[in-house]
């Protein structure tokens, strides 16, 4: 569907919602705005993927990858007060053995920067991974360069546990890139807890009520 037209689009589907921002199922009909955003090299500069032009082809092929991946799961970031998509969050390399993941954000619209969705969306992906996936520790990678990122992530729960010194470029220049991570417990969770079961009804009896 044309970028145009995106308040023809019927409501999306949601499936956690905090207070700026929702997150919802990836969609083939947002492909145009993932093109987008990922074409955009402001927005890519924070990224690991480098700067590089995103046909259509390899961006569909690249939706097709990951649907069937087991190791992940992708979010589209809404604006609540609009419901246009602004970006997407992810979980990557999930271990449920050692009960793991690496966390990836990216938010597309730059309008919606510097506004408290991507420490909000971030937040909500550790109230995810820790509350409904049942993950312990979950961390990312980000550069030194990428101060707003840092702060976000730290407000969101992350702390910073080392740094790989001199091991990103841009631009000719050689980055830190920093490392950071972030315990089921040391986190609280603001939304799924209070979808879960009362504790006290699971201690009855099968088949009592209240």
């Amino acid at each position: 569907m044309p970028l145009e037209d995106q308040n023809l689009r019927p409501v999306p589907n949601l499936n956690i919602v905090g207070d700026k921002v929702a997150l919802g199922p990836r969609s083939r009909d947002l492909l145009p705005f993932y093109l987008k955003w990922i074409n955009d090299f402001d927005v890519t500069r924070t990224l690991a993927i480098g700067w590089h032009p995103v046909t259509w082809e390899a961006e569909d092929a690249w939706y097709e990858d990951t649907e069937k991946a087991k190791d992940m799961v992708m979010f589209t970031i809404y604006e609540r007060s609009t419901l246009r998509p602004i970006g997407n969050t992810a979980l990557v390399k999930i271990d449920h053995l050692h009960r793991t993941a690496e966390f990836a954000i990216m938010i597309g619209e730059k309008d919606c920067w510097g506004k408290g969705y991507g420490t909000e969306a971030t937040t909500i992906m550790l109230d995810y991974g820790f509350t409904a996936l049942g993950l312990h520790n979950i961390m990312l990678c980000t550069y030194a360069y990428n101060e707003p990122a840092i702060r976000a992530y730290t407000r969101a729960g992350f702390e910073v546990i080392g740094r790989r010194r001199q091991a990103h470029r841009l631009g000719g220049h050689a980055y830190d890139i920093i490392l950071m991570d972030c315990l089921a417990s040391e986190f609280q969770s603001p939304v799924l807890r209070g979808l879960l079961p009362d504790e006290e009804a699971t201690l009855l009896p099968q088949g009592a009520g209240r």
